[in-house]
């Protein structure tokens, strides 16, 4: 028996990663392939069917290793938080040339050409990477170009190593945004994907769900029984959920009660919430 979490490891009865050879027992175990994301958003399930349970989401850019590929499906495990789950193998590409750029508004299109008033090619996700081969100028308005011609407007990119310094701001500019189990994109997210793209936008690498964030970012700091002590930034642990506080007294969080990425006084939702799913269980400082 191993006390490997699926999550984070590759294996099976029938195959698994052969970097956890000696670890674990599989018929066979491979080194996998490297591959990377090449649609906005590719959805990871948590069985090689399209009507299974999403677990999470990468985005355009993102690298992983193919363990296995079948019926439109590989088995896979992010390069970058380490998950492991199926997604559609249509959603994945050779690896191409490094990324230089980074999306940092919530969202942004791609244009046939360098020109906005030409048909829209795509939408991406804050987060989504590209390889920008050139740049141009249409009406006084810069653009980023890639290989294929496409262009995405320049301001809305910054280059891949440049990072934001507050991911509380981060977070706050995905206000609004629709909630969604299992979900890492400005397009739709849940409480942990809020925290994650956040902090992979200053260049913090966090795990995926909130348990593992639970236990491992920053450190864990004692609170008042009023909840005094808490300061912009810390996190918020329940059982099954996690808020950012913007400041002394208010939390940003992907909640099912609005369906969105909300504010709220971090009093009213321990009040809300209680009910449900108890007291927090925990604060961190990151």
């Amino acid at each position: 028996m191993t006390s490997l979490d699926r999550r984070l490891n590759a294996f099976r009865p029938d195959l698994a990663d052969a970097r956890l050879k000696g670890q674990v027992e599989a018929s066979r175990f491979v080194e996998g392939r490297p591959m990377q994301v090449a649609i906005p958003v590719l959805d990871i399930r948590n069985a090689p069917r399209p009507d299974a349970g999403q677990d999470t989401q990468l985005l355009l850019g993102d690298r992983v290793r193919v363990f296995e590929e079948t019926e439109g499906f590989a088995w896979l495990q992010s390069e970058r938080d380490g998950y492991v789950g199926y997604a559609s193998s249509a959603g994945l590409a050779e690896i191409s040339a490094e990324p230089t750029h980074v999306v940092a508004v919530p969202r942004t299109f791609s244009y046939r050409e360098p020109d906005m008033k030409k048909p829209a090619t795509g939408c991406y996700s804050l987060g989504s990477r590209f390889h920008v081969a050139g740049t141009a100028e249409t009406r006084g308005l810069g653009y980023c170009v890639l290989a294929s011609g496409e262009a995405l407007v320049a301001s809305h990119l910054r280059p891949i190593d440049h990072v934001s310094s507050d991911f509380v701001a981060v977070a706050a500019m995905l206000e609004r945004t629709p909630y969604l189990w299992g979900g890492t994109s400005a397009f739709g997210i849940d409480c942990s994907g809020l925290v994650q793209l956040s902090m992979r936008m200053v260049g913090r690498t966090v795990l995926r769900d909130t348990d593992m964030q639970a236990s491992s970012i920053g450190e864990p700091i004692e609170i008042c029984d009023d909840l005094s002590g808490l300061r912009r930034g810390d996190l918020v642990f329940w059982k099954g959920h996690v808020a950012i506080l913007v400041d002394e007294e208010n939390i940003i969080h992907a909640n099912g009660h609005t369906m969105s990425v909300a504010r709220e006084p971090l009093r009213q939702a321990v009040d809300r919430i209680a009910y449900i799913y108890g007291k927090p269980t925990g604060f961190r400082r990151p």
